[in-house]
């Protein structure tokens, strides 16, 4: 059905194509299409569409997000008004109580996040913008989110159709494959916000178990065994410790990010899967350059610059050395320096030439894969991040994450749009930049200092007397 249908999209033209393309996604959350034919497919078509010149790129645009964000208010508008009926009539019958309750807690919690990030999987985009409205989540919350997510989806949709052009249905195979992805991670975090409430709520109950089946003969043989993996592993898990469970994320991390990067390395040097994209996203950039954008870009790209960065560092290690954190400026530098050794030597032993000279709007020079910029900018500015949450509010360390990832990102943007790397080299550059940085954060992280220090401060340890005494006034005040 979805083969017939696509074929059908791609034979109109004017004014019933942009009419499709609006309309798919604007049933796809409020009449529940989604579940039958994925919007994602429409709005990637209509990308193809305007690669062939049969509707113009903005109007697709323009008509791709008025449908996704329209249709997604429209979801919550029903879910609010008729939710509840649905979840005490038909619903109820299937579904029980208890998993609605859990889902409106979580969107009460974390809506943005949900509407944000369930714009990018089929599943969820049909359900979020319901659930949100039956969990009474504030429509000036969910409006702000789901302009955001649907301005991303549908114009990544559609450029990713229009670079993709022919080979539209290798494109969307691998939408539908990041989307599923999307949904597991997704789905992963919601089971294990569960599993962590359920388990501080049974903790004692559970402990009590533990205890019965380590006292077990079978249970016995294993701890004596294998005592010191045993311990390994529980050091490895423990929240609290040194080298415990964000040590151990971080550490997980850096291995994916290096896995990627070798994936992409093998595809550049073979010419095989995403490197073919690459002439097709540069001609993209090059063909919708624009006068306003040139100006952007051109600026942004110094903010992943050598010229800026090493100023950016010494003055943040002033500000550092003066605050007593050496420690937190040597990572820092670590950090830098360690990314530009890295894709230094990357560079020669790929040997990849940059982009035509002819389409190239900044000065660079030397070989391609992975971008400098791309990695030096990741590594530098997220370890700066890094290190200035230390006694910040959580919602100060959000604003100074994502302000640090939307320069990353931009950075990335520039090299690609100025002409001076393909896309895979800046991909290249973020993952190898990733793997560096999640290796020196992991250092980081299990230093001499207590890893609740980033949420106290660099200076929370600093008068242990001082506790001391405060301590012993308090005992002695509640003993007198």
């Amino acid at each position: 059905m979805i083969n017939t249908v696509a074929r059908y999209i791609l034979g109109l033209h004017g004014w019933v194509a942009l009419a499709v393309v609006f309309a798919v996604p604007l049933l796809e959350a409020s009449a529940f299409v989604g579940f039958v034919f994925p919007g994602e497919i429409a709005v990637l078509l209509g990308g193809v569409l305007a690669f062939h010149h049969r509707v113009s790129l903005p109007a697709v645009l323009a008509a791709a997000i008025s449908g996704a964000v329209i249709g997604d208010s429209i979801g919550y508008a029903v879910g609010r008004r008729y939710g509840r009926r649905l979840l005490e009539g038909t619903l109820g019958r299937f579904v029980r109580r208890k998993h609605f309750d859990r889902a409106e807690r979580y969107l009460a919690e974390r809506g943005g996040k949900a509407v944000f990030f369930g714009r990018f999987t089929a599943a969820l985009r049909a359900l979020v913008p319901g659930l949100a409205g039956m969990a009474r989540m504030p429509y000036r919350t969910f409006a702000v989110y789901n302009i955001a997510g649907g301005a991303v989806w549908a114009t990544g949709m559609v450029l990713i159709g229009y670079v993709a052009g022919v080979s539209w249905q290798r494109a969307a195979h691998l939408a539908s494959r990041v989307g599923l992805v999307l949904l597991a991670l997704f789905a992963l975090g919601f089971a294990l916000t569960l599993f962590r409430r359920a388990m501080h709520r049974q903790s004692g109950r559970l402990h009590a178990i533990g205890d019965r089946l380590a006292a077990t003969p079978p249970a016995a043989w294993v701890r004596r065994r294998f005592a010191a993996q045993l311990a390994w592993l529980r050091r490895r898990l423990d929240p609290g410790a040194r080298d415990g469970l964000a040590v151990t994320v971080t550490l997980v991390f850096a291995g994916l990010c290096a896995w990627t990067f070798g994936g992409l390395t093998h595809d550049v040097l073979a010419h095989e899967d995403i490197s073919r994209l690459d002439p097709r996203v540069h001609a993209f950039v090059v063909a919708h350059r624009t006068g306003w954008l040139n100006l952007i870009m051109s600026n942004a790209t110094w903010l992943g610059s050598s010229v800026v960065l090493v100023p950016l560092l010494l003055a943040a290690t002033a500000v550092m050395v003066r605050g007593r954190r050496l420690r937190d400026a040597l990572y820092l530098w670590a950090a830098y320096l360690g990314a530009v050794v890295l894709y230094t030597l990357a560079k020669e032993l790929v040997g990849r030439p940059r982009p035509p000279a002819a389409d190239l709007m900044t000065r660079a020079g030397g070989l391609a894969f992975p971008s400098g910029h791309s990695t030096q900018a990741i590594a530098a500015w997220g370890m700066l991040a890094v290190v200035l949450l230390a006694g910040r509010s959580r919602r100060t360390r959000v604003l100074l994450l994502s302000a640090a990832a939307v320069v990353v990102l931009l950075i990335g943007a520039s090299r690609v749009y100025l002409g001076a790397h393909w896309l895979t080299d800046v991909l290249g550059g973020y993952a190898l930049g990733g793997a560096w940085l999640a290796l020196i954060l992991a250092l980081y992280l299990r230093r001499d200092t207590d890893l609740s220090a980033l949420r106290r401060g660099p200076h929370a340890d600093t008068c242990p007397d001082a506790r001391d005494k405060s301590r012993g006034a308090r005992i002695s005040a509640s003993t007198t």
